[in-house]
């Protein structure tokens, strides 16, 4: 669930385990072998129906901090939310230059981006589009600026809502300036949803909601849990795709004349519609972690029709439905408990929600289904109320963790997942 900061923005050790006792998965992983691994990635959602931000004769220039390096990268433009064709006049990717919401490059490494040998393409309706392999030492956790030029009226209609990151808009073709100045700065990723490198190595794909997004931490800072886990791996690709509200089992459904009609469609279509295009579809990917679940408990009778309320039972079987298609595609699945959130200021709390949240963690937990798990429940509960978040890790709504709290819950993945 987004936090009320995003929606205004948009609108105006010890607790960890491997799941005990596990076989190792017998099937192969999927990791490619054709030389390239996801370094980045933001998984798209189309726009609220309001009349959309529009470009016309400007540049997007877009901030990404990699997980893992190489020596060739490519990029994912998508057009995958839009009703028309999308023109791209011109693409550049360089090394960022400076911290924090800098949009400068470093001297000498700005590069073209081509799409089939042609730097002007057209994207159809519904489609990404992978560029050719562009030249460009990048070391993991390195930061890129990616420039995209959009010459003609461009509706936004593709777009992640909520990037904690400042990215900026300038006018006309600035793309090889090694400095801009922007007209608007926003925090989100335009019509970008995937940076790769060219690499022998595997991909972890982090699956969620806006815990994994990266909800209340600081922007600019890539304190996001999947970014401080890259941190960790160093030579593992991290691909993030959570969304904020993305759910498991439910496509976003706000009621008519409802406040939410402004924002849910923000959300994303549920993580089994989604699964093929933004997990299996990562460059590499070897490994799933799934943490899902709180939204699907929290929406129905906030910014959902009650009618929409699920059971444990429901969710445990959308997991396994997420786990069958991992091992399908040759993934490792790795389950995640759901946080708690007692006294959360969304009205997400219930008794009932406790009791389906708890028969859902413990399944995960030891259900012997997951190939193994993370317990951030228990990394980031507050010993004195377990159903609540620790006050140290809390940002202040009771249901997102705050920096702390994400380099918490980084530190509670098991490194040995992933050997």
């Amino acid at each position: 669930m987004p936090t009320r900061r995003e929606l205004l923005a948009l609108t105006s050790g010890a607790a960890v385990t491997a799941a005990a006792g596990l076989p190792a998965p017998a099937h192969a992983h999927a990791w490619s072998t054709d030389g390239w691994t996801a370094t980045w990635a933001a998984a798209p959602t189309t726009v609220p129906p309001t009349p959309p931000t529009v470009l016309a004769s400007q540049t997007v220039r877009q901030i990404v901090h990699t997980s893992v390096g190489g020596d060739e990268i490519r990029i994912r433009v998508t057009n995958e939310f839009g009703n028309g064709p999308l023109r791209l006049g011109a693409a550049r990717v360089a090394l960022r230059s400076g911290e924090g919401a800098s949009t400068g490059i470093v001297p000498g490494s700005d590069r073209r981006v081509t799409f089939g040998n042609r730097a002007a393409v057209t994207i159809p309706a519904g489609s990404p589009l992978v560029s050719d392999p562009v030249r460009l030492r990048v070391t993991p956790g390195a930061d890129l600026a990616i420039s995209l030029y959009l010459p003609a009226r461009t509706p936004v209609t593709t777009l992640a809502a909520f990037a904690f990151q400042d990215n900026v808009i300038a006018d006309g073709d600035v793309t090889a300036a090694r400095t801009v100045t922007p007209v608007a700065t926003i925090g989100q990723y335009l019509f970008l949803s995937g940076v790769a490198v060219r690499r022998e190595a595997r991909a972890v794909v982090t699956l969620g909601d806006s815990i994994t997004n990266g909800a209340n931490t600081a922007s600019n800072l890539n304190h996001r849990w999947p970014d401080l886990l890259a941190a960790r791996l160093r030579h593992v690709g991290v691909a993030n795709v959570g969304i904020s509200g993305n759910r498991l089992l439910h496509d976003p459904n706000p009621a008519p004349g409802s406040d939410a009609e402004g924002f849910a469609a923000y959300f994303g279509h549920s993580a089994l519609r989604r699964f093929d295009r933004d997990v299996i579809a990562q460059p590499g990917a070897a490994y799933l972690v799934v943490l899902l679940g709180v939204n699907d408990l929290g929406h129905p009778g906030t910014v959902a029709p009650a009618s929409e309320v699920v059971s444990a039972d429901d969710l445990i079987g959308g997991h396994r439905q997420l786990i069958a298609r991992a091992h399908s595609a040759g993934l490792v699945a790795i389950g995640a408990t759901v946080l708690p959130f007692k006294g959360d200021t969304l009205g997400f709390y219930s008794e009932a929600n406790e009791r389906k949240r708890d028969v859902l963690n413990r399944w995960i937990r030891s259900g012997g289904e997951y190939d193994g798990v993370v317990d951030f429940d228990r990394a980031l509960r507050d010993p004195a109320d377990p159903l609540r978040l620790h006050p140290a890790y809390d940002s202040g709504d009771g249901l997102h963790p705050n920096d702390a709290g994400m380099a918490a819950m980084a530190d509670a993945v098991p490194l040995r997942l992933f050997s």
